[in-house]
């Protein structure tokens, strides 16, 4: 397949090692500015895969990211944060990457190149057609994911995916593909950069927006949230507060005996 693979493209700028630290920093924060203008241009693609995963989840089904590299450690990123910004299940929202739970940290030789993996990956989870999966490749031609998108496609799985080259087997193969052409990185082929970047936005769009329609945020506050820490008591305390104009001490009082903003703003309003 012939496709215009943009972010292998050469860099705009040239002589990188000669720049100043100022110039450097300058520059690539010029390239990251063009970043959300390119993914505003997408939005209608974006919105098009979260109704259909709104639809999916709240008829019993999850949501799988699937990657390798920086792509599958940002898929598992945006999953990883659902339970506590969302207080959801941690089944609800998944990330797998090539190579397994050691890839999150250490490249694994070869492992991106796998046709058969991902799908026996996603079999581990028991996955079926209320689920939705989203590849991930800023490339779009990652086999670990082509393959197994294609495997979801045959077996009546929506899919979906992130992709940054027009035309590439990711673009092409979901039902559901998002394409968001940043163009030539700073360093030509460093696609953790603004190809890396425009896939973390685009994944805060997809989960929050999401879990906004799933009724996990009320007003503009994360009423649900596990109140894993201190600063996160904190919060919630500050959000009773505000929502039932109490005193401190009695919001905290609140929050702990019923374990979260919602709850507690509940059952303090049928007393």
């Amino acid at each position: 397949m012939s496709f215009t693979k943009t972010t292998e493209q050469s860099s705009h700028y040239n002589h990188l090692e000669k720049m100043s630290v100022n110039e450097l920093l300058t520059n690539i924060n010029q390239e990251d500015i063009t970043v959300p203008q390119a993914v505003s241009k997408i939005i209608p693609q974006i919105e098009q895969i979260v109704e259909i995963i709104v639809s999916k989840l709240k008829i019993g089904g999850r949501l799988f990211y699937i990657g390798a590299g920086t792509s599958g450690r940002l898929g598992i990123l945006d999953a990883s944060e659902c339970p506590p910004t969302f207080g959801v299940s941690h089944e609800l929202v998944q990330g797998l990457i090539a190579g397994g739970d050691t890839a999150i940290r250490k490249a694994v030789e070869n492992a991106e190149d796998s046709t058969t993996q991902g799908w026996i990956d996603l079999n581990e989870k028991n996955i079926n057609k209320n689920d939705v999966v989203i590849g991930i490749a800023a490339s779009g031609t990652t086999p670990y994911v082509i393959s197994t998108l294609k495997k979801c496609n045959k077996e009546g799985i929506i899919t979906g995916s992130i992709t940054m080259n027009e035309g590439s087997p990711l673009a092409i193969v979901p039902k559901f593909p998002i394409v968001c052409v940043v163009g030539p990185e700073f360093v030509t082929g460093s696609s953790r950069m603004k190809a890396g970047t425009a896939q973390k936005l685009i994944l805060n769009m997809i989960s929050t927006a999401t879990m906004i329609k799933l009724g996990k945020v009320v007003g503009n506050k994360m009423v649900d949230m596990q109140l894993s820490n201190e600063k996160l008591v904190n919060r919630g305390t500050e959000m009773i507060m505000d929502e039932l104009k109490i005193e401190a001490s009695i919001a905290n009082e609140l929050l702990l005996k019923y374990g979260s903003v919602r709850n507690a703003i509940n059952n303090y309003n049928v007393k």
